[in-house]
C-alpha cells in the first residue's frame, strides 16, 4: 500500500492500541521505535508518537531524531508524545502541575480540525503525572482540563498533540478523533482490512512449521481456541497436539467444560492434564534463583513466575511422553499483544514498562522464541480483534465470546500475605478520611485496606494500598457518588491505586481490622471457586466484558479470616477499562442476590464482601 503511518514507540502501555485503532480506521500501520533513523521514517505519509512512562525532562528520556520534525509530515503526539512536541519546539513541561488518571472531562476548541464534528465538551481517558506549564512557539491551546492543557494545535505545520487518549474506549470520541486527523489532515485515503491478516497467519504457520509437529497450550478461551484453530486450518491433523492442564487454579467445572469445547474443534490428539499438586507444592529453580513453593509465596510476580514455569516444566514433561521435544517440536499458545506490552517484552518496546509478567512469557518461552520455536498466531492482535477472527473461523459464539480467565487462573485472584499489616502514616490516613468524609458529606467512610495490589499509571506499573469505603451497604447507596470519589482518591493520594465499596453492609468501624494472612492451597482456591461461581452466575450478561471475585485476608469479625470483593468491567480491548456500573449496567437485585448468596454459602468464613469500583487506569483489571 502507498499511504501508510508509522507509529513511533516511546514505550506507552496503548501503543498496540493505537495500531490496532489506525488499521480498524482502514489505514496500513507499522510500529518503529521512537529512536528509529530517518531512513525508515521519510517514506511515511504520517507519524504517531505514542505515549511512555517516562518524562520528557528527565536524563533517561527515550532518544529521537530530531530531523522528523522536518520532513513535513503531518504528526500526532498523544500523552508523551504531545509532551515530546512541546518540549522539541521550546515549551516546558513539569511534573505536578497536575495529575490525572481515568476518565477526565476537557474542553476542546471545535475549530480545530481534530476535534470536527465534536461537542466542546469531551470525555477522554487521562493517564499522566507531568502536564505543559508552558507553550511551545507556533502552537494554539485547542483543549483544556481546568487550567492544564489538553492538546496543542499548529495548522502550518500541520502537527497536533492530545494529553489524552484518543485510542481508548474511555475516549468517548476518540475514534472520531484519530479519524480528523488521518482522513482530514493527513488526507489518507486508502483502505486496509483485516482478513489479510488472518491469511498472514496461516502463511506463517506453514512456512515455519513446514512437516513438524506443533504442541499447542488449550486453555479453552478465545485466545488458545483460535490459534489451534488456526493450527487445524494450516496443517494436517496428525502435525497437531493439544494439551489443557488444570493448576488446581481453573473456575469451579473449568476443566469438564473447556475439554468438551475443544473437541469440537478437530483436535484429534488432545490431553487433559490435572497438575494442582505440581504446581501448589514444587519449589523451583530458575536462571540460578530457588523460588520456594506457590503455597508458601506471597510476592505476585513471584507468584507468575513459578506457575509460567511450571507451565511450560508439566508440558515439557507430557511432550517427552508422546516422543517429542522442544528441540524439533514448536509450542503455540494464545499470546495476545497486552500480554506482550504488560510483561514488558523487549521485542514489543524497547520503553515499556513491565506492569505484570504473563505466564505466556516468562524467561524461558522467551528463550524458546528467540530461537523460532513458538508460534503465536494472536501476536499482533487485541482481545476484540481475536473474538472477530473467532467468528471469521466459524467458531461457536459459546467460544468466540467467552469472558477472559487469565493463565495464572484463581493464582492472581488469591492475594496472599503473611499476616502482617502494614503501618500507614496517621497523616496518609487522616488525609483521605477527611477528603471521603467532605466529598460524601459525611455518608461514607473510608478504611486503608492490610494488602496491596496491581496498577498502571502514567504507563507505569504500580503496586499500592487498597482504599475501602463503607456506607449504608447496597440499600440507598449512591454509585454515581462513590464511583466519582473513587476516580478522585487515587489521584489526590498517590499510595493507592484501588478502591472497593462494601456492599454486604455498612456498620463496621474503621478499626479493628485484623488480617490472618492467606495462602494458595486447596482450601483457599475451593473457597473462591464457590465464590466466583456464584458472582459470574447473578451479574455476567452481554454487557459487561469481564466479572469475577477476588478473595484477600481483611476482617473485622472474630472467626472468619477473608473478604472477597466482586470486580465486573466494561472493555473491549482490555488495554483499559471502566468499573461496571450497578443499577446501569447490571441490575442492583443482581447484586442483592449476589450478596446473600455468598453469605449463605460461605458466611462462616467471609467477613466482608465488596464490590470493585475502580477502572483501568488507575488499576488492572485483575488485582495482581
Amino acid at each position: 500500500m502507498k499511504e501508510k503511518v508509522a507509529i513511533l514507540d516511546c514505550g506507552g502501555q496503548y501503543t498496540k492500541v493505537i495500531d490496532r485503532k489506525v488499521r480498524e480506521l482502514g489505514v496500513y500501520t507499522d510500529i518503529l521505535p521512537l529512536g528509529a533513523e530517518l531512513e525508515k521514517i521519510k517514506d511515511y505519509s504520517a507519524l504517531i508518537l505514542s505515549g511512555g512512562p517516562s518524562s520528557v525532562w528527565s536524563e533517561g528520556a527515550p532518544k529521537y531524531d530530531a530531523a522528523i520534525f522536518d520532513i513535513g509530515k503531518p504528526i500526532l503526539g498523544i500523552c508523551y508524545g504531545m509532551q515530546l512536541i512541546n518540549e522539541h519546539f521550546g515549551g516546558r513541561v513539569l511534573p505536578q502541575v497536575k495529575t490525572e488518571y481515568g476518565q477526565t472531562e476537557i474542553e476542546i476548541d471545535t475549530s480545530c480540525p481534530l476535534f470536527d464534528g465534536l461537542d466542546a465538551s469531551q470525555k477522554v481517558l487521562m493517564s499522566h503525572g507531568d502536564a505543559v506549564k508552558v507553550l511551545a512557539d507556533g502552537f494554539k491551546c485547542v483543549g483544556k482540563t481546568g487550567d492544564v492543557v489538553a492538546a496543542i494545535y499548529d495548522s502550518e505545520r500541520k502537527i497536533v498533540g492530545v494529553q489524552f487518549h484518543p485510542e481508548v474506549e474511555l475516549s468517548e470520541n476518540g475514534v472520531k478523533m484519530l479519524e480528523n486527523f488521518l482522513r482530514g489532515i493527513c488526507g489518507l485515503k486508502e483502505v486496509y482490512a483485516l482478513e489479510d491478516r488472518i491469511e498472514t497467519s496461516v502463511k506463517m504457520i506453514r512456512e515455519r512449521v513446514g512437516d513438524g509437529k506443533v504442541i499447542v497450550l488449550v486453555s479453552g478461551g478465545v485466545d488458545s481456541a483460535v490459534t489451534a484453530a488456526l493450527l487445524v486450518r494450516a496443517l494436517k491433523p496428525e502435525q497437531v497436539y493439544a494439551i489443557h492442564i488444570d493448576h488446581g487454579l481453573m473456575r469451579k467445572n473449568e476443566s469438564d467444560l473447556i475439554c468438551a469445547n475443544l473437541y469440537k474443534l478437530g483436535l484429534t490428539q488432545m490431553r487433559r492434564i490435572n497438575a494442582e499438586n505440581e504446581f501448589f507444592n514444587t519449589a523451583l529453580d530458575i536462571d540460578g534463583v530457588h523460588y520456594d513453593t506457590l503455597s508458601n509465596t506471597t510476592d505476585p510476580e513471584q507468584k507468575r513466575d513459578i506457575i509460567g514455569y511450571m507451565f511450560f516444566d508439566v508440558t515439557n514433561k507430557a511432550a517427552k511422553e508422546i516422543n517429542l521435544d522442544f528441540e524439533t517440536a514448536y509450542l503455540a499458545q494464545g499470546t495476545l499483544r497486552p500480554d506482550l506490552i504488560e510483561s514488558g517484552n523487549p521485542d514489543v518496546s524497547g520503553y515499556a514498562h513491565k506492569i505484570k509478567k504473563h505466564h505466556n512469557d516468562v524467561d524461558i518461552i522467551r528463550a524458546l522464541r528467540d530461537r523460532g520455536h513458538v508460534i503465536e498466531t494472536n501476536w499482533d492482535w487485541h482481545k476484540d480483534e481475536v473474538r472477530q477472527v473467532a467468528r471469521l473461523l466459524g467458531l461457536d459464539e459459546e467460544i468466540a465470546s467467552r469472558q477472559p480467565f487469565p493463565g495464572p487462573g484463581l493464582g492472581v485472584r488469591l492475594i496472599c500475605c503473611d499476616g502482617a499489616i502494614p503501618d500507614q502514616p496517621r497523616e496518609k490516613v487522616e488525609a483521605v478520611e477527611k477528603f471521603v468524609e467532605s466529598e460524601s458529606g459525611g455518608s461514607l467512610t473510608v478504611r486503608l485496606g492490610p494488602v496491596k495490589s496491581v496498577g498502571v499509571q502514567g504507563d507505569n506499573r504500580s503496586y499500592k494500598t487498597l482504599s475501602t469505603l463503607y456506607g449504608g451497604g447496597i440499600d440507598g447507596a449512591d454509585f454515581d457518588m462513590i464511583s466519582k470519589i473513587a476516580r478522585e482518591i487515587p489521584n489526590k493520594f498517590d499510595y493507592i491505586n484501588r478502591v472497593a465499596y462494601c456492599v454486604s453492609d455498612g456498620a463496621h468501624d474503621a478499626d479493628g481490622v485484623e488480617c490472618a494472612g492467606m495462602h494458595i492451597c486447596r482450601e483457599t482456591a475451593d473457597l473462591l471457586r464457590e465464590i466466583d461461581a456464584i458472582v459470574t452466575k447473578n451479574i455476567m450478561n452481554k454487557r459487561i466484558a469481564q466479572c469475577f471475585a477476588v478473595l484477600f485476608p481483611m476482617s473485622v469479625d472474630k472467626g472468619k479470616k477473608y473478604s472477597c470483593a466482586i470486580r465486573a468491567v466494561l472493555t473491549s480491548d482490555f488495554m483499559t477499562a471502566s468499573s461496571a456500573m450497578p443499577g446501569v449496567d447490571f441490575t442492583i437485585d443482581a447484586l442483592k442476590n449476589t450478596v446473600d448468596e455468598i453469605k449463605a454459602a460461605v458466611g462462616d468464613k467471609i467477613s466482608m464482601i465488596f464490590y470493585d469500583v475502580t477502572g483501568k487506569p488507575p488499576a488492572t483489571v485483575e488485582w495482581e
